[in-house]
């Protein structure tokens, strides 16, 4: 049944009908599941640089770019596999996806690397993920939660946090942004009194909240997704008085989770990768005129992963798979012509000249010799009724 979902949930937006060939580019992401309130924005945002690419008449001679969204659901491996098979069947060139550690890991390991299909993640961060035997077909522009840990540790000890229970989801991403926080705060002198896992998807989640009272502590930290377990912890939290303070992983950061606390988070606080720089700014310009809200997380993320996509096709004048994979690193790191959001054209009319560029885009793209952005965060805070930018970390 959830496959003939999956199936169904398939379906192929084209922004343009010409004479020209076209290209066909995936975007797979969890659009129902636990973080289906940030997909949107992120599917927009890739969706933005494909057609800034395919308008621009300068892609291969004028090929366009037709986009096939298939749904990870974020949780479910299996059902993210038979997505993927599903938009690779339709010969796409690149996948735009997935977001999920684990469905992401799932998809290029059983999928996406078997068939030769470059994957750029905006969002798994997972570090098992730097170790994966892809050879050289998986890309994240997020950076790994061996460093987001490290930065929301940071946080929590400037925040004065002495004591603190953890929760996390009880997947690849939750426990592995778990083992590295819980590590670094230690080394930070602040006592970690429990942790507990969580499951997503459940209708009340007291019992867990109780073992994390029992333990005790300054705040809670809630590795998890804004829509199903971490919501659910917070309420419960909230309806229990156990805690009134909650530290935020990147999967909990979203307008959704302001939207249904207010300002029962006004003490709360976390982080997301992100940056502050010039390309920052400009994407949110970029963005806006096209009506996409670029506050939440992994937007300018999924916008970068899109445009390295069509930079790389353009680089070795090919949409072949292969082609696509060889150039990847080169239009990232340069070096060559700083690209920012926006300036598709100007890069591909440069590349179609011999010329060499270095993609900037939104997160002031850089890659490690493995294919992950090395990245930089945002401390976040509730206020005002929205997650706010207290400083880039």
């Amino acid at each position: 049944m959830k496959k003939l979902f999956v199936a169904a949930f398939i379906f192929v937006s084209t922004f343009t009908t010409n004479v020209f060939a076209e290209v066909k580019m995936g975007i797979i992401l969890g659009f129902t599941g636990p973080i289906e309130s940030l997909t949107p924005a992120m599917a927009a945002s890739a969706e933005l640089a494909f057609k800034e690419a395919s308008d621009s008449g300068s892609l291969l001679g004028g090929e366009k770019i037709s986009v096939v969204r298939a749904d990870s659901t974020c949780v479910d491996s299996a059902a993210a596999t038979a997505a993927a098979e599903g938009v690779i069947a339709q010969g796409v060139a690149a996948i735009m996806g997935a977001d999920c550690s684990g469905v992401t890991g799932a998809i290029a390991s059983n999928v996406a690397v078997p068939n030769g299909v470059v994957m750029i993640s905006p969002s798994a961060t997972s570090p098992g993920l730097t170790d994966l035997d892809d050879n050289g077909y998986f890309f994240r522009t997020a950076p790994s939660d061996a460093r987001g840990g490290q930065i929301l540790a940071d946080i929590t000890k400037d925040r004065k946090i002495k004591s603190l229970a953890i929760t996390h989801t009880n997947n690849d991403y939750g426990k592995g942004l778990t083992n590295v926080y819980k590590a670094a705060v230690e080394a930070h002198g602040i006592k970690v009194t429990t942790v507990v896992a969580h499951e997503d998807g459940k209708a009340d989640y007291s019992s867990e909240v109780a073992t994390l009272a029992s333990a005790g502590g300054d705040a809670v930290a809630v590795i998890g997704y804004l829509d199903q377990g971490g919501k659910g912890i917070i309420q419960a939290s909230l309806d229990s008085g156990a805690f009134d303070k909650f530290v935020l992983s990147d999967g909990m950061i979203g307008q959704s989770l302001v939207d249904a606390f207010g300002k029962d988070l006004k003490k709360s606080f976390g982080s997301m990768p992100g940056s502050t720089g010039k390309g920052a700014g400009v994407f949110a310009k970029v963005a806006s005129a096209a009506g996409i809200d670029s506050s939440g997380p992994y937007t300018g993320e999924s916008y970068d992963a899109a445009a390295l996509i069509v930079l790389a096709m353009q680089a070795g004048n090919s949409a072949d798979r292969a082609s696509i994979a060889k150039n990847i690193m080169d239009v990232a790191n340069g070096p060559g012509k700083k690209i920012y959001p926006g300036e598709l054209k100007k890069a591909l009319d440069l590349l179609a000249k011999g010329k060499k560029v270095d993609y900037e885009g939104a997160t002031g793209v850089t890659f490690t010799s493995v294919g992950e952005a090395e990245g930089s965060f945002l401390e976040q805070e509730v206020k005002g009724g929205k997650f706010k930018t207290k400083k880039q970390r």
